[in-house]
This record gives structure tokens, C-alpha cells and sequence, in this order.
């Protein structure tokens, strides 16, 4: 990893509810009061972005968004959509107006989209077609990219024709602030997701796993940014992040504790159940964090030293947990920095109560740790 690469940490805003327990309805309504509330404390806490999620349930990423940057001063936003639901220069358009309303504090997260219950449910055409969504992810970016650039229409416009869209003309009113746009996340662990994000993407994005999985996936990615040069004569760079939930305490002891409570009101059936609803997916990614819960089953789903797949018994989607003290975890994530990841979204439940013990007990320790290695500002 190069020495210049700063590491960013970010929180995630729970738009579908949030609440102490999984596997049970959410305690707490997602709601504007809520929302503000998790966003401020992360803000306090020392998170430099929020992830605003997508999916049938999520509230729109970009209204929240606006929002959020509204009642913050700082804090940027991590906007989540997906191509199957909206146009590529509308999405375009949508960033660069937050762009410019927030004085540059977005970012925007593509997600191709992994349930095709839920894909079906929002009305995405190819909710059952995998490769083929992945075909019209890098057209939509391809698209989203040519038209920050190309700006305004004075200019002639963007053109493009694809198997999925056809542009004449398109242009961004308002340009975009950031330059030479707004950073673009992107994951997506199979052969195509990757190849997808090795030409569209600026930070690939994986849901959190032990080490040496996370390395291999990396490498794979340096892979095919070595063929995208030597086949085609483009050459990228990518940063890499990770997503994982969090539950720091004092003591190892209360950590644990404090995890198992998470799951401490589902149903113990479906907690022990290898046949899970959110493993029913054509998605590799999920299908990977659904190995390592089956996998640490005897190990009480320990995949890792501080590194938990409990989560996944009942949520589907970045289910492993970093869970310890705040120096052990500050010291797993500091692994994860010397492979080369350097973007780093957590989350804990409740999301409120979680960044505002994490702010207290794991951010000093971590940016003090970081800043050591001059891989942070400090404030």
C-alpha cells in the first residue's frame, strides 16, 4: 500500500429501522428526527462519511442524503443506488446537484443489486439474469462517468450506445464540484462484478472476511487491472474498502456479551438453520459470508481472531463483526490496512447508541494508531 493512501472510516444510517436485537421487527422506525440524530453522533464520533443504503426497503439515498448533509457540517454521504431502478444521467445529475449543495461532501455507492426476490420487487427486469446485470452496471457507470465529464450541453454532450442504453447528447447541469468527479464505490465478488469495477470503479468495496480472504480478493483485483493494461492499454488504480459491523466494548468480555445480545431474540431454530432465506441468491459475495457462517459453526462462528459470521444467521449482506476492546480492534483493522485496504464502513446495533461508543472507546485509539503512520489527519 502506498504510504500516501490515507485511511477513511465511515457509519452506516439504518433507513429501513434500527433496534438492539436482529431476526425481530425494528424497535426504532426509520424517521427524519432518527436518521439526523445517528448522523450527528457519528459526525461526532469521527466518522468522515455515512453509507445511506439502497433495496426494497431503504428510504431514497439521495432525499437522505440532502438531508443529512442539511444538519451536519462535515460528514459526507455515501449514496447507494442501483442502475436497474434509475436512468445513468439522471443518477449523473442527482450526485453532481448534491455534490454541489453539499460544497463536495458526496459519494456515490452503485449496487448492482443480489436478491431477486427483492430485484422483482422493484421492478428491475433483470432481477434474474446475474451477468447480464452486471453488463448494464458498466454501461450505467460508463454513462454516469462520460456524462460528469462531457458537462454541460454547450459542449456537444456525451453520446453512447449500448446493449442497455442509448445516449445522444447527454449532459450534467450542474457540473459536478468535486474533481474529476465524485468518488465512485463499487463491490460485486464475482468474475464480473470485478471486472466491472476494475474499469468503472474507484474504491472496490467487499463485505469483511478473514485476512488472507480479503488479500486473495485484492490480488485477483490487481489482476485484472494488469490485463485491462496490457489487453486494452488502460491503466487504473484502485483503493480498496471493506464494510463490517462492530460491537467494542472496555473488556473482551463485555464485547462478546454484547454481541450474542444481538441475536438473543430470534428464533434459536432458525439461529442454528444452515438454510437461510437471505442465502437464497444468485450473488457470490453473499454466498462467500454464508461459507464462513456454515464454516465456524463448532467455533461458536469465530472466523477470525476478533472477527465474528454470528450476524449472518439471520441478516444477510456485510454480517461479519469486528468485536473486542478497542485495541484489538484497532489492531485487526491496522491488518487490514497492511493489505491494502484503506476504506473502512462500519456499523453496530443500535446504530445510535454504537457510534457513540465507538467515538468514545475505538476512534481515538484507532486514528491515534493510524495517524503514527501518517495515514490520517488528525483533527
Amino acid at each position: 500500500m502506498s504510504e500516501q493512501q490515507q485511511v477513511e472510516v465511515g457509519w452506516f444510517i439504518p433507513t429501513t429501522g434500527d433496534g438492539e436485537y436482529v431476526g425481530i421487527a425494528p424497535q426504532r422506525p426509520a424517521s427524519p428526527q432518527y436518521l439526523t440524530e445517528v448522523a450527528k453522533a457519528a459526525e461526532q464520533a469521527g466518522y468522515e462519511f455515512v453509507l445511506i443504503p439502497t433495496g426494497g426497503d431503504c428510504w431514497d439515498g439521495f432525499v437522505v442524503g440532502s438531508w443529512i448533509a442539511a444538519h451536519t457540517s462535515k460528514l459526507k454521504t455515501l449514496v447507494a443506488l442501483r442502475p436497474g431502478l434509475i436512468s445513468p444521467v439522471l443518477a449523473a445529475r442527482n450526485a453532481a446537484t448534491l455534490d454541489q449543495m453539499t460544497g463536495g461532501r458526496t459519494m456515490v455507492n452503485v449496487v448492482t443489486g443480489h436478491y431477486p426476490q427483492d430485484l422483482k420487487a422493484c421492478g428491475d427486469p433483470l432481477y434474474d439474469k446475474h451477468d447480464e446485470r452486471y453488463e448494464r452496471t458498466l454501461e450505467f457507470l460508463q454513462v454516469v462517468k462520460g456524462v460528469w465529464e462531457a458537462g454541460d450541453v454547450k459542449t456537444g454532450g456525451f453520446n453512447f450506445e449500448g446493449k442497455h442504453y442509448l445516449v445522444e447528447g447527454g449532459s450534467c447541469q450542474p457540473a459536478v464540484l468535486q474533481q474529476p468527479h465524485p468518488p465512485v464505490y463499487f463491490g460485486g465478488s464475482s468474475v464480473a462484478g470485478k471486472k466491472t469495477a476494475a474499469l468503472t470503479a474507484d474504491v472496490y468495496l467487499m463485505w469483511a472476511e478473514p485476512p488472507d480472504w480479503i488479500e486473495s480478493q485484492i490480488q485477483e483485483m490487481k489482476g485484472y487491472l494488469q490485463e485491462l493494461k496490457e489487453q486494452q492499454g488502460i491503466e487504473r488504480t484502485l483503493r480498496y474498502g471493506m464494510r463490517a459491523q462492530l460491537v467494542v466494548r472496555e473488556t473482551e468480555e463485555e464485547a462478546w456479551a454484547a454481541a450474542w445480545k444481538i441475536l438473543s431474540k430470534a428464533d434459536p431454530e432458525l439461529v442454528k438453520s444452515k438454510e437461510k432465506l437471505h442465502a437464497k441468491t444468485d450473488a457470490v459475495g453473499q454466498n462467500r459470508q454464508m461459507d464462513l457462517f456454515n464454516q465456524s459453526l463448532e467455533d461458536n462462528y469465530v472466523i477470525a481472531p476478533n472477527m465474528w459470521a454470528g450476524l449472518s444467521a439471520i441478516r444477510g449482506g456485510g454480517a461479519v463483526a469486528f468485536v473486542g476492546t478497542p485495541e484489538q480492534i484497532s489492531d485487526r483493522i491496522l491488518e487490514f490496512v497492511d493489505i491494502g485496504v484503506t476504506s473502512f464502513i462500519l456499523s453496530g446495533y443500535p446504530h445510535l447508541e454504537e457510534a457513540e461508543i465507538s467515538g468514545r472507546l475505538l476512534m481515538p485509539v484507532l486514528k491515534q494508531k493510524l495517524a503514527e503512520r501518517g495515514l490520517v489527519k488528525q483533527d
